[in-house]
């Protein structure tokens, strides 16, 4: 069942400038001040005073990824919104939070496409490896299709709409089970097919949005999404190239150099890809199957781009092999775009 509460908002930080669509605040519940979100495009916005129901799951377990109450109604305004007569396709359908959407999907199936695509399993990947395709291979047109495994509003990541400012993203589409991008798509493959073909996409890049689902078990982690991804690409005809997860300052042994995360995904694909690799890490012997391509990461030059430089909480000066990883892997789909 699910943790829901009544609260009443105290204070409102509005959205950050290209934020979309997501205010942060402090609702009082039960006496006591909880920090809680709203996703403005599901549920409108709110006025300090507010009456609110919050689901506080998240919070009351104390979890690190989504820690926060989620406002799943606003009772003083939120009560008044209208069904669009055009939009006959639901997104999170069958749940309490249905809405109806217009997909991106065209009516056709175009393939092979032979356009690339660039495939992560962690959100932390996806600034470091934007930025080194577009230094790489600068004015290339690169779409972001975010798919589960992490966070689903598309309005909850500041690193999307930073690199939507800065034009490193042109475009950024929403797949079930994930919403609220600039577009939405019923599936992966439908977005990414959508974005190569009708939106004029030179590549793709494809992963979850923050935070990531996991259970310590072998499969039962969000990362795991990127073998649907890659697929999917494979299936269109698409270079498909995984941006590997590595890090030399994980504690956990799993994660230490190429991760158990990128191992299981490498493993399991049914056809090769392309993994960037960057310098120190070792090519696993198990997986040699695989196109590796050796890249020179501009770290330092990421450092300076003001774009984001924490993973897991850790700095990148805690964590160089995570980004260098990361930036081999943007390299690399840069190189595939012909």
């Amino acid at each position: 069942m699910l943790s829901l509460r009544r609260g009443t908002v105290v204070s409102i930080e509005r959205a950050a400038a290209g934020v979309r669509g997501i205010e942060r605040m402090v609702v009082d519940v039960d006496g006591v001040e909880r920090s809680a979100y709203a996703d403005v495009g599901m549920v409108g916005g709110s006025l300090v005073g507010d009456e609110v129901v919050v689901n506080t799951e998240a919070l009351d377990l104390e979890l690190g990824s989504g820690g926060s109450d989620v406002v799943v109604v606003n009772l003083t305004r939120g009560l008044d919104g209208k069904a669009d007569p055009s939009r006959h396709v639901m997104k999170l359908n069958y749940t309490p939070l249905q809405s109806g959407v217009d997909p991106v999907e065209p009516e056709l199936l175009d393939a092979p496409i032979g356009k690339p695509v660039g495939v992560f399993q962690l959100h932390g990947q996806l600034a470091p490896a934007v930025w080194a395709a577009v230094q790489e291979r600068p004015g290339v047109k690169i779409g972001y299709v975010q798919s589960g495994g992490g966070a689903l509003p598309g309005a909850l990541s500041s690193t999307v709409a930073e690199l939507r400012s800065r034009q490193l993203l042109i475009d950024h589409l929403t797949a079930a089970p994930a919403y609220g991008g600039e577009g939405e798509a019923m599936s992966t493959i439908g977005a990414l097919h959508a974005g190569l073909t009708e939106r004029g996409w030179d590549c793709a890049i494809v992963g979850p949005g923050p935070g990531i689902i996991g259970s310590g078990t072998a499969l039962g982690h969000g990362g795991m999404i990127a073998l649907d991804s890659a697929h999917a690409a494979l299936a269109l005809g698409c270079p498909t190239v995984l941006v590997a997860r590595a890090s030399n300052g994980d504690p956990r042994e799993r994660h230490q150099g190429i991760s158990h995360h990128t191992r299981s995904v490498l493993g399991l694909l049914l056809a090769p890809v392309t993994v960037g690799l960057g310098p120190g890490a070792p090519v696993p012997a198990e997986l040699e199957g695989h196109r590796w391509v050796r890249a020179e990461p501009d770290l330092a030059g990421y450092a300076e781009s003001g774009l984001p430089r924490r993973t897991m909480g850790r700095d990148m000066d805690d964590d160089t092999m995570f980004f260098e990883q990361a930036l081999a892997g943007g390299i690399a789909l840069a190189r595939s775009v012909s």
